[in-house]
């Protein structure tokens, strides 16, 4: 892949990553409006915290990425947040998954430019 494109994925993925992980502490991003069975779900995400786990990963993996240290790594945890951001826009709420299979699209984007360094762990 070429380093330039690969540069300008993996800091975008990284710095929207960074912002929305610290938007789930400080909340400076209005909210999205939320109704019915979506609503539910994210009132169990914060009750239990879970939320506060998401946006942990999401800031480390974009000062990861935007720092290319551990790039690699957090590229693969962020796959979880990635997936199920898409498996909950699919099932709940169909009308905004754009945004959600942008940040999928991204990801594996930067895991296809990482992928030399996966090659150790893929081996059978």
């Amino acid at each position: 892949m070429n380093s330039k494109i690969f540069l300008v994925v993996r800091l975008l993925l990284g710095i929207v990553m960074l912002v929305f992980g610290v938007n789930k502490f400080y909340e400076f991003l209005p909210p999205f409006e939320l109704t019915g069975p979506p609503l539910d779900y994210f009132i169990s995400l914060s009750a239990s915290k879970t939320l506060d786990l998401v946006g942990l990963v999401e800031v480390l993996a974009g000062l990861a990425l935007v720092l290319n240290r551990y790039g690699a790594l957090m590229a693969i945890v962020l796959m979880s947040v990635s997936v199920n951001a898409v498996l909950f826009h699919a099932t709940l709420a169909p009308a905004d998954i754009g945004p959600a299979i942008g940040m999928l699209v991204l990801n594996i984007i930067v895991l296809i430019g990482y992928k030399d360094r996966y090659k150790d762990i893929l081996r059978a």
